[in-house]
């Protein structure tokens, strides 16, 4: 094996544990953003819960955040929280930032 196939597949390690990370990292944020909402919208115990996983399985059915971002947005609205666009977009940027450093700390 060559230096070069030996450093192709050390990227390509790499890049999947990277990869791996970062789904780990969106998961979080749609857990912790969740739970936010949740609260918002006077949801407790097993509810609140149960919401905070919808959240992340609704960021499994298509690529990208506007997924999560509507259904919060939906959600927040239908129970009659006022919250602006700009404020939930906020906080999931915070939740994936928190979520990223939480995730780097851990090791």
């Amino acid at each position: 094996m060559t230096t070069f196939d030996e450093r192709e597949r050390a990227f390509e390690a790499n890049f999947a544990l990277e990869q791996a990370l970062e789904f780990k990292a969106i998961a979080r944020r749609d857990r912790k953003v969740g739970e936010w909402a949740g609260k918002l919208m006077g949801l407790e115990g097993q509810a609140l819960s149960d919401y905070a996983d919808s959240i992340v399985r609704e960021d499994l059915k298509e690529p990208g955040d506007e997924d999560v971002f509507r259904k919060l947005h939906n959600d927040l609205t239908a129970s009659g929280v006022q919250v602006t666009d700009s404020a939930i977009r906020t906080e999931m940027d915070r939740q994936l930032a928190q979520a990223r450093e939480d995730i780097k700390t851990q090791g």
